[in-house]
Parts: structure tokens; C-alpha cells; sequence
């Protein structure tokens, strides 16, 4: 039978959601849980759920309609992109990176990655990729007015792009060639502590205002801040700040601000914090719409190339890379970056092979083609989520900017290491935060598999460093450390160094803890083997750790305890937190798993 369109009910007839009521139910898990009593205001309960960002941005458990920022596809602020077209858009820019040495190997790379949905080439010259004059053998096969060409020569920009633009007059395109030729003195800067001039970069960019009109001449690298361990916001407001300090020395130069304006791109960071990247890049675009409503641009908006983080990557397991550079490459895509490069699941252990590259491109190519991600204008737009996310991570990142110029700019709050002091004071809270494995990271903190064979690679072209610059760190970098120590072990004495897990009680009483100790050890590659404590001598370990439940530790660990060390234990360690005697020390969800398997290392005599 149909019901006729006038009988049908709608949502409305449903009694509005009242926040106080949520609050409500949520007060009552709270109270369950000892964080809230009946007497608990309800006022306080969403606080009692909201976390910060390493940047101070809350992240609250609720968000409403309230939370959404107005703005339309196309204009201003810019969050919801700056594409208004509709469906049927052509994507961002697929944008792979090279950095292999040998000229003729890139130039089979490139190749390959241009028939094969790459449509931009991103060349690392100098001491970290190509020689410099091997550009016209590189690109002997590249139709420059197709495939923009991306330069990043880091202190060889004058020589790399005096070679590329002659490449470009040689071919008669200099008003067809498309690209960008890396000039970033202030990153430069940032990488090395040495003080690059911004004149040259200017008088560069002024060059391709005159004679190679489609050509930019600037790159805003905010990578960099982002590989020294900062956080979300200090990496756009250093990224603004950098942009200024560019802008006027163009003008100064001579250039009008509209053309000043159009010599920059941004280079971000995206990682596997899905929303926290797609806020970024919107956030990005709506500090940039500022700067130009300030000065006098108002048709300028940011161009953005997003790049998978390579704080976030692993050299175990890393084959989970490939996920996390999937979740970033989505997140740019939604976020609405203009170009994407995703790197190679490989990055961390050398140069990337074929394959590598392939699955690079191809997580692109999935992402375009077979999600259509690109058919939809703004996807995040409407998630009060999102749209409240962008606005607090725009406002603390021009907070940022703010303080930086008020030091006197980019280069002075560089000279001064007020940029470096904040980045490594956020390194250390976020490195706090993986020992203890509240930021766990997948195959390396958590679920580790030591028998994992990794694949070789042959090693990548390494920057020299004077060691004045922004440090460069991973996200794994403490607990690979200490694999590598138990791998030397192994290498050396034939045998992992190795705890004994002296379980109590039936396996459905120890299994929990016991499960929890052996993730825990063999993050710091030290092997586990389980039993009960009398089995501990023929199992030739020199340090145990008592794992069973509460209720059983109180009946037996201090005499599990006795018999381990009567049976040669140098040291027994206790999964849980409680006190008991002969129990040396414990480990528990939360504690700072770094310091108990260096602690565990030294004990078994690895050094």
C-alpha cells in the first residue's frame, strides 16, 4: 500500500535533543567511572572529556551546530576550499619526489611515473639527490608544459635554477614551462642555522614575473618544523611567518602584491591524524586569505602541497607505512591540498625501489579515481567536528605567527632559537607521550614482530649538517633504537636477550597481563617466554616479570618472587601496581616503557 506524501511523518515530530540531557547521561558513565559524582555540575562534565592538542586546541566530545564556520566553496575565508566548480573536478596535482643520485635511474623513475598517473615531478638536488647538472639528461624526456617540475636544491637554488631555466629557453617554453624553483632561503636557514639572504630568492622570482610567466620561484617548506618534532599550529604559523617575510622582499624587489602573492606555494606536513590534517590545511587557507585581505590581495589564495609526514614513519615493520601514508593522502585530499605527494612505504630505509614508487602513486590513483574523492567540493565541510577544529587550530597558529613577528620576524625568531626552544619543548611532551604509549605506533610500540626480515634498500644521499640547525626526528626513533641494540645482540651472541613472563594461576587469570608484558618487552626487542616460576632456571633468562591478576599477586607473588630470585634473577618485575616484597619493580598501562626497556637492557648485559 502507498502511503500518501502528506501522511508521511518526519523527523520533526521527534522532541528536540537537549545538551543538558546528554550531559546528564554522560554524568551518570562518569559517576560509574569515580571522574564525576551526582553533584557535579553539569556545566563541567564536557570539560571532564576534552583534551588538548600538543598545541593547546581542545578537542571536545561534543560538537553542534553552533561550532560550523559560514563560507561557501570559492570564497572567503577559504576553508571550504577554493574550488566552487562541482562535481566532475580533475583532482589535485599527483606529485612524486626523486632523489636517487644516479641521473639515468630518475630519468627511467620519472618516466615511469608519468605514464602512470603522476602529473608532477618533484627533483631533490644537491647533496641530498641529483647532481645539478644532470637537470637536461633528468628531464631530457619531460614535456615541460605538461609536467610542472618541482626544484629543491635547499642551497644550491641559484646554480639549480639558472640550469633549469636555460634547459627551459634551450626548448623555446619560456612562457610555457610549468613549476616551481624551490627557493626557500629562510628554510634553508631553519635546516642548517647558517643565514641565507632573501634577495636572491626575490630577484629570482622577479626573473620569472618577467620572462617565465607560468614559473614560481618560491617554496614555503614548512616541513621542516613539522620534522623537528612540532606540532600542528607552530607549523602554520611558522609557515605564515616565513610567507611574509617573503612577500616583502618581493615587493621590495619591485614586485607588484598581486604578483608577489603568486610566486609562493606551501609545502605541509599530513599525517595519519586524519581530521587534525584535513583542519590543517583548511586552516591553512584561511590564514593565508587573511594575510592577503591585510594586504590589499584579495583574490590570492594559498596554493598547497601536501606531503605524508616522515616524523610518522617506521623503519620496523614498515610495511604499516603504507596505511598511514593512505589515511594522510585522504586526509589531503578532503582537507583540499592542490598537489599531494605521498612517500614511499620505504623512505626511512633508503632509496625507494620500484615497487615502492608504484604503491606510492597508485594510493593516489585509488584515492582519484575509484573513491572520487575529488568529485566532491569541500567533503569535510558541514562536520561541525571539522569546521570548529579548523577555526581553534587557525587561531593558535596566528597566535604563533603573531609572537614571531613581534620577535622581529622568521629569521630573527631563527637566529634567537625561540623558534628551535619551542619545537623541542612540544618534541619532548610528544615523546613523553610515545614511551609511555599514549601515542602508540603499530608495529613498533605496539604489536612488534621480531622476526620480521625488513626489506634492504640501497642508502639515500644524507644532507650535511653542521648541527646548528632544527633536529630532524621520527616518531619511532627511541624504540628502534633500543630494537637495534637487542638486533647487535643477536648478531653478536646468536640469542636475543630474552625476560621470562612467571605466570600464576589458571591461563584465563594470566593471560591478560602476561599478553600486555610480552607486547610490552619485545617493543625493545627483547624475546618472552612464559611459564610458571619453576620453570625459570631452564629457561636462561636472568630477569622475570610476574604476571597474573590482583587477587593471586596477594596470595602468591611474594613467594613467586623468593623462588625467582633463589633461582638466579637478577631482577623481577611485576605486571600490575601493586607493592610486594621481593618485587624489584612494575610495569603497567601508562608507564614509561622506554625507561623499562632500557632499564631491562642493561640488567640482561646488553649495551
Amino acid at each position: 500500500m502507498t502511503v500518501p506524501p502528506e501522511e508521511l511523518e518526519l523527523a520533526a515530530v521527534f522532541p528536540p535533543v537537549q545538551r543538558d540531557r546528554w550531559r546528564e547521561m554522560v554524568r551518570t558513565v562518569l559517576r560509574k567511572s569515580g571522574a564525576a559524582t551526582d553533584e557535579t555540575p553539569l556545566s563541567e562534565i564536557e570539560g571532564l572529556l576534552t583534551r588538548e592538542t600538543y598545541d593547546g586546541v581542545p578537542i571536545a566530545p561534543l560538537y553542534t551546530r553552533d561550532d560550523a564556520v559560514p563560507g561557501r566553496p570559492g570564497l572567503a575565508p577559504c576553508v571550504r576550499t577554493v574550488r566552487p566548480e562541482g562535481e566532475g573536478l580533475a583532482g589535485w596535482d599527483v606529485r612524486q619526489r626523486h632523489a636517487h643520485p644516479d641521473p639515468e635511474t630518475t630519468r627511467q623513475a620519472i618516466l615511469a611515473d608519468l605514464e602512470n598517473g603522476v602529473t608532477s615531478v618533484w627533483l631533490a638536488l644537491g647533496d641530498e639527490g641529483l647532481p645539478v647538472d644532470a637537470l637536461p639528461q633528468v628531464l631530457r624526456d619531460v614535456h615541460l608544459h605538461l609536467a610542472p617540475v618541482i626544484l629543491d636544491a635547499r642551497a644550491r637554488t641559484g646554480r639549480a635554477a639558472d640550469a633549469f631555466l636555460e634547459l627551459v629557453a634551450e626548448r623555446g617554453q619560456a612562457g610555457e614551462a610549468l613549476g616551481n624553483l624551490g627557493a626557500d632561503p629562510l628554510g634553508v636557514t631553519a635546516r642548517t642555522g647558517e643565514a641565507v639572504p632573501l634577495e636572491p630568492a626575490a630577484a629570482l622570482a622577479a626573473r620569472c614575473v618577467r620572462d617565465f610567466p607560468r614559473l614560481r620561484a618560491i617554496t614555503v617548506d614548512a616541513t621542516v618544523y613539522h620534522d623537528a618534532g612540532g606540532a600542528d599550529a607552530e607549523e602554520l604559523g611558522a609557515a605564515v611567518a616565513t610567507a611574509v617575510a617573503y612577500l616583502r622582499a618581493l615587493t621590495d624587489a619591485g614586485l607588484d602584491v598581486g604578483a608577489a602573492f603568486e610566486q609562493l606555494e606551501f609545502r605541509l606536513a599530513v599525517n595519519a591524524d586524519q581530521f587534525m590534517s584535513i583542519a590543517k590545511l583548511r586552516a591553512a587557507r584561511r590564514l593565508w586569505t587573511r594575510v592577503a585581505q591585510v594586504c590589499g590581495a584579495e583574490e590570492a589564495v594559498a596554493r598547497l602541497h601536501a606531503v605524508t609526514s616522515s616524523a610518522m614513519m617506521t623503519r620496523r615493520d614498515p610495511w604499516v607505512n603504507m596505511l598511514r601514508t593512505t589515511v594522510a593522502a585522504f586526509a589531503a585530499g578532503v582537507g583540499g591540498a592542490d598537489a599531494v605527494t605521498v612517500q614511499p612505504f620505504d623512505a626511512c630505509l633508503g632509496l625507494p625501489d620500484d615497487f615502492s614508487r608504484r604503491i606510492a602513486r597508485n594510493t593516489q590513483t585509488l584515492l582519484l579515481e575509484e573513491a572520487s574523492l575529488a568529485r566532491v567540493v569541500d567533503p569535510a565541510g558541514g562536520s561541525w567536528y571539522v569546521e570548529r577544529l579548523t577555526e581553534d587550530l587557525a587561531q593558535a597558529a596566528w597566535d604563533w605567527f603573531t609572537r614571531i613577528e613581534k620577535a622581529g620576524g622568521m629569521a630573527a625568531a631563527l637566529e634567537s632559537r625561540m623558534v628551535a626552544e619551542r619545537l623541542a619543548a612540544t618534541w619532548e611532551r610528544r615523546r613523553r607521550d610515545i614511551a609511555r604509549r599514549k601515542a602508540p605506533l603499530t608495529g613498533v610500540s605496539e604489536f612488534p614482530n621480531l622476526d620480521e626480515e625488513p626489506p634492504e634498500r640501497a642508502p639515500a644521499p644524507a644532507p650535511k649538517t653542521s648541527g646548528k640547525g632544527l633536529p630532524v626526528v621520527r616518531y619511532a626513533q627511541d624504540f628502534e633504537a633500543l630494537r637495534d641494540r637487542s638486533d647487535a645482540h643477536a648478531e653478536r651472541t646468536g640469542s636475543r636477550p630474552k625476560v621470562f613472563l612467571a605466570t600464576l594461576g589458571p591461563i584465563a587469570v594470566h593471560t591478560a597481563r602476561a599478553t600486555f608484558a610480552a607486547n610490552l618487552f619485545q617493543a625493545g626487542g627483547i624475546e618472552t617466554v612464559a611459564g610458571p616460576p619453576e620453570e625459570f632456571a631452564a629457561s636462561g633468562a636472568t630477569v622475570a616479570c610476574l604476571c597474573s591478576s590482583d587477587a593471586l599477586y596477594e596470595e602468591q607473588a611474594a613467594d613467586a618472587a623468593r623462588t625467582l630470585k633463589d633461582a638466579g634473577a637478577v631482577k623481577v618485575w611485576l605486571a600490575g601496581k601493586g607493592s610486594y616484597d621481593g618485587v624489584d619493580a612494575r610495569i603497567f598501562a601508562g608507564c614509561d616503557a622506554v625507561d623499562v626497556l632500557e632499564t631491562t637492557l642493561a640488567d640482561l648485559g646488553v649495551n
